[in-house]
């Protein structure tokens, strides 16, 4: 029912690959025949051979030098540098001198001075020439001294007006002074106590009051009189007061006879 193709397909039969390598039976083989030569090799060159000594000629020697030797001790970089042991100085240094101490109990013969008969008694005879014993008394109980307390003899209130100067003004001098009269008063009149301001020239400038004697008229005395004090030249304005202190003298001890 079913014909055949006329031309069947052909059957091609597969080749082995020569891309796959070595198999493991031929690297077994290899790994074998290499280690068997391996072996053939070691057992025809590993036979032993007695090893003959060599006798050695000229050989050089080491030998240690001695501490003392000279051509060694040359060789030093240190010899002329730095202090070395065998150096001429080091044997000055190595012998330590011997210093004995010091004795602290040092005694010395006793040394006399010496003595002269004709100077015997010259200081005591100086002594009592030139003291005069002859005029103290030999009093060896002296009568007591009476210790009293010294009486003051200055009076209480002043025996005549006077005026004072202090402040700055106290250290220029007054070229113009005034005369301050007694007043007739029968009581103590109290200081009057001006301010005065000095010009460097030396005029005043003002006066002012400061403290009132309890008197008008002292106090305009003081005034006035203080207007005409004159002082020398200063290099600048001085500020001082002008103190009046007055000596009253009262009205019924004046003699009538002196009014007329």
């Amino acid at each position: 029912m079913n014909e055949a193709p006329a031309n069947p397909p052909l059957e091609v039969a597969e080749s082995p690959r020569d891309d796959q390598g070595w198999s493991g039976r031929r690297l077994i083989f290899l790994g074998v025949l290499f280690l068997a030569g391996h072996l053939v090799l070691i057992g025809f060159l590993g036979t032993k051979k007695q090893n003959v000594a060599r006798t050695l000629n000229s050989v050089p020697q080491w030998q240690m030098a001695e501490i003392g030797n000279e051509f060694i001790a040359l060789n030093d970089p240190t010899l002329f540098a730095l202090p070395h042991a065998n150096d001429f100085a080091t044997r000055f240094w190595n012998r330590t001198p011997t210093i004995a101490p010091p004795d602290f109990r040092w005694t010395e013969a006793p040394r006399w001075l010496p003595l002269s008969r004709e100077g015997l008694g010259a200081a005591f005879r100086e002594f009592v020439q030139t003291n005069d014993f002859v005029g103290t008394p030999l009093d060896f109980k002296p009568s007591p001294k009476l210790d009293a307390p010294a009486l003051s003899q200055e009076t209480v209130l002043p025996q005549f007006s006077t005026l004072q100067i202090s402040g700055a003004l106290a250290s220029r001098r007054a070229i113009q002074n005034v005369t301050v009269p007694t007043l007739l008063f029968n009581d103590v009149i109290a200081p009057s106590r001006l301010q005065a301001v000095v010009e460097p020239d030396g005029n005043i400038v003002s006066v002012v009051l400061l403290e009132s004697s309890g008197y008008s008229e002292a106090d305009q005395i003081a005034l006035r009189l203080g207007r005409a004090v004159r002082f020398a030249p200063a290099p600048k304005v001085s500020i001082g007061e002008l103190i009046f202190k007055w000596h009253t003298v009262a009205t019924n001890a004046i003699n009538p006879k002196e009014n007329h």
